[in-house]
Order: C-alpha cells, then sequence, then structure tokens
C-alpha cells in the first residue's frame, strides 16, 4: 500500500497511477485502501480540481463504468473528453467496453 499523509493523499496517489486509456472505480480505490467507502474516494476527487491538478479524475468511474462524476467538472462533457483523448471510447456516458479499460490498484502490488 501507498504512504501518505492523508486520506485524500492516499486518493491522489492511487489515481495518479492510473495508467493512460485505463479507468479505475471509487469503490476498487476505497477497497484498496480499506478505509472509508466509494463515497469518500468522490469526495476527495471532488477537492482535487484546484489543490491537486495533476490528478486524473477524469479516469475514476462507478462501478458500472458509468461517468457519475462528471457533473464536477468545469464543464459536464470535460470527463468524456479526457477519456476519449486517451482512447477510451464513451457512449450515454458510460464507458464502452468497460472489462477491457478497467485496472484494478493491486496492480501496483
Amino acid at each position: 500500500m501507498l504512504k501518505s499523509t492523508s486520506y485524500y493523499d492516499q486518493v491522489y496517489d492511487i489515481v495518479r497511477q492510473i495508467p493512460s486509456g485505463r479507468v479505475s472505480t471509487y469503490g476498487s480505490i476505497a477497497d484498496y485502501l480499506a478505509l472509508g467507502s466509494a463515497r469518500m474516494v468522490g469526495w476527495a476527487l471532488n477537492q482535487c480540481h484546484g489543490a491537486a491538478s495533476d490528478v486524473p479524475a477524469h479516469r475514476v468511474v462507478n462501478r458500472k463504468g458509468e461517468l457519475s462524476g462528471r457533473h464536477h467538472f468545469m464543464l459536464p462533457t470535460l470527463m468524456q473528453e479526457l477519456l476519449e483523448e486517451e482512447g477510451v471510447e464513451v457512449k450515454d456516458d458510460r464507458i464502452v467496453h468497460f472489462d477491457q479499460h478497467y485496472w484494478h490498484p493491486e496492480a501496483l502490488d
């Protein structure tokens, strides 16, 4: 597991390691940290847009592959645009072939 000072920092450390063109889920990150919940991961990512702008929050989706955090970006379409720039196809606010793009933090171990 990654070592950081705060829960938010731990979330940010993991999200920074999601490879381009891949996505993870709020729940997978929460389970990996063994602290908090998927909702807490979402809260952390909602706070990173200004303070930790190097965190690719667009790579974190819900367990169904839906862009549930899209409304927390400057524009509601920005999350999809960033994913598509990385080669991830999105249709109706959902990752196409989610299972092929999914990345689990266990890959860090």
